[in-house]
């Protein structure tokens, strides 16, 4: 069974603003590829200078004193870790025995030399490997992390690390700005269940930027019966709605005809937020005037009628 923490938002994804920092050796393929928001592929017959292409980090064969290799990610937002996997797709012959992961919780934008220093925690103990394959850890310590350190034994390669938690937003800070986007996974909002998304996951509707293409959004299978479909975000923290984005770029023949929003601060009573609105193919839809006064909310739920795609959702309020 898969578990649950898959669900969750991955803190070191590209998007986010992840980023690979160092690694003490990369020798057959680069640190960077670890964060790759792409599936790892496999090239059959391609080489390089160094040997076999591989879509992955991928160090040297041991040779010396040191009993594993090691890889700082920097998170592209500070949470807290509830499991990983350590991808280790078509390596098969190369694949380390076993990893570990430390956390670390650092202000700012710490240089790699401040951070070799930094007060490191295990919160993945040693643990056995397969090749070619999805290790899927949980993590039970809690406590917010900013950087990761990855340590495989004693080498090899790992094709992706997909970090698996619960945003840690500075809400203290983001008061201070005023509206902010408050559906927004940065500020630890969650797309928290769907009717369907069977072109498009749902998570891809708070994600940062614009979308890129159809692909990277929400998108529902055509309804044949009747009925509508529908997405619930919870927020990052309660607040007011004061204005809303309802973004159907890309999709142009296979937008929804209408949406409507609802709010809520338990998910059992529901208040209309935005009545029923018809909806452009392509293009993005600012509502301000049309919202209705319904105080804090915690929860909203995107009602499309009957059914279609949408890029993006942004809901800009003042924080509780």
């Amino acid at each position: 069974m898969t578990p649950s923490f898959v669900d969750l938002v991955d803190l070191a994804s590209e998007r986010l603003g992840a980023a690979v920092l160092a690694a003490n050796d990369e020798f057959f393929a680069p640190r960077e590829n670890l964060i790759t928001l792409a599936p790892a592929v496999w090239r059959e017959g391609k080489y390089t200078e160094r040997g076999k292409w591989m879509d992955g980090w991928e160090t040297r064969r041991r040779r010396d004193a040191g009993d594993h290799d090691w890889c700082i990610v920097r998170l592209g937002a500070r949470g807290i870790v509830r499991g990983v996997d350590v991808d280790t797709s078509f390596f098969r012959g190369n694949f380390p025995e076993s990893c570990a992961i430390d956390a670390c919780d650092v202000a700012g934008v710490p240089a790699v030399d401040e951070l070799m220093g930094a007060g490191w925690r295990e919160i993945v103990p040693r643990s056995a490997l397969d090749g070619d394959a999805h290790n899927l850890i949980a993590v039970e310590r809690d406590g917010p992390a900013t950087h990761l350190r990855l340590r495989i034994f004693p080498d090899g390669g790992v094709a992706r690390l997909r970090v698996y938690g619960e945003v840690v937003a500075d809400w203290p800070r983001l008061r201070r700005q005023g509206d902010v986007d408050l559906a927004a996974v940065e500020h630890g909002a969650t797309v928290a269940a769907c009717s369907d998304m069977f072109f498009g996951s749902r998570h891809n509707l708070i994600m940062p930027g614009d979308a890129t293409h159809m692909g990277d959004g929400w998108e529902t299978k055509r309804r044949r019966g009747p009925g509508h479909d529908w997405t619930v975000v919870r927020l990052g923290a309660e607040g007011i709605i004061r204005r809303v984005e309802v973004d159907t770029r890309h999709f142009k023949g296979n937008a929804p005809g209408a949406c409507s929003l609802e709010g809520s601060r338990d998910q059992h009573a529901w208040q209309e937020l935005l009545p029923h609105t018809p909806l452009q193919p392509d293009t993005r839809h600012r509502f301000e005037e049309e919202l209705m006064a319904i105080g804090d909310v915690l929860y909203v739920r995107l009602n499309i009628f009957p059914d279609g795609g949408v890029a993006r959702l942004r809901l800009f309020g003042r924080p509780k």
